[in-house]
């Protein structure tokens, strides 16, 4: 399948900032199942282009002279190709083992230890493709989607709590479960063709590494959707959480009232 995207963020401020600078997670992943056809970066400034830690293609955009606004666009073609079970190919150098490793976002609650007491096998023992789908059904049902009911800064523990929350609090929960058994998982930052869904085409999900009988690795699952990856999807980014993993992050000096504008685009061609 080939996915034309276009996302652009904008940011507008009350009074001139002094200073901005952005992490930029915009550029698809250079992976097995999909290829970059072609992709453009647009923005002001000065924006330095870097490999982070985990292997993510990224910017660094830094704003030094008095701007009232901000805008940046990404915009191109991917083409995907669909993976039996959603296995990713193990060529990475990276241990799963860093991504057993909780965060601020995915800290355990006892409500979360609870969950994954219910869901997942006993910490050491072997987990397969069947167990983390179990969890990812679990948290489905536990956190209904809902636009607005939490933000950026929204821990796992307290959107299972609320019971309602976005595609990245339910990547968080799911992430917490895993890493309290022990099981390596991790964010993904990316893009969906939404089709009927209706959510929002900017998306985050989560990989989680299962032993099967005739694979150990990966496997990618969508659990807002309660599914696994298709063809529909495009990787940006994978961190522990989505502050490591976020599309645009960053901070400004400058004072007065900010306003942020997103639209994502993405259609099959």
């Amino acid at each position: 399948m080939q996915l034309s995207i276009r996302h652009e963020t904008s940011y507008s401020y009350t009074v001139a900032q002094a200073y901005s600078i952005q992490q930029l997670h915009l550029t698809p992943r250079a992976e097995a199942q999909q290829r970059v056809l072609s992709w453009r970066i647009s923005t002001p400034g000065n924006c330095q282009a870097y490999t982070d830690a985990y292997g993510n293609l990224s910017h660094m955009l830094t704003l030094n002279e008095p701007h009232r606004e901000v805008n940046i666009v990404v915009e191109g073609v991917i083409a995907t190709e669909l993976l039996p079970g959603a296995r990713l190919a193990n060529d990475e150098s990276l241990s799963p083992l860093i991504f057993t490793v909780s965060t601020r976002l995915t800290e355990p609650t006892p409500q979360l230890l609870e969950l994954a007491a219910r869901t997942l096998p006993k910490a050491g023992a072997r987990v397969g493709t069947p167990d983390v789908m179990k969890l990812a059904e679990y948290v489905y049902g536990a956190v209904a989607y809902q636009s607005g009911a939490t933000d950026v800064f929204s821990t796992a523990g307290e959107a299972l709590v609320l019971g309602a929350g976005v595609c990245q609090d339910h990547a968080h929960v799911f992430l917490s479960c895993c890493h309290a058994h022990g099981i390596p998982a991790r964010y993904v930052s990316g893009y969906i063709d939404p089709e009927f869904t209706g959510h929002a085409a900017s998306h985050a999900w989560v990989d989680a590494w299962v032993d099967d009988a005739d694979f150990s690795g990966w496997i990618s699952i969508d659990v807002t959707h309660n599914r696994l990856m298709t063809t529909s999807y495009c990787r940006l980014a994978i961190g522990r959480d989505y502050e490591s993993a976020a599309p645009v992050r960053g901070m400004r000096r400058g004072g007065g009232q900010e306003a942020m504008s997103v639209h994502a685009l993405i259609v099959p061609v």
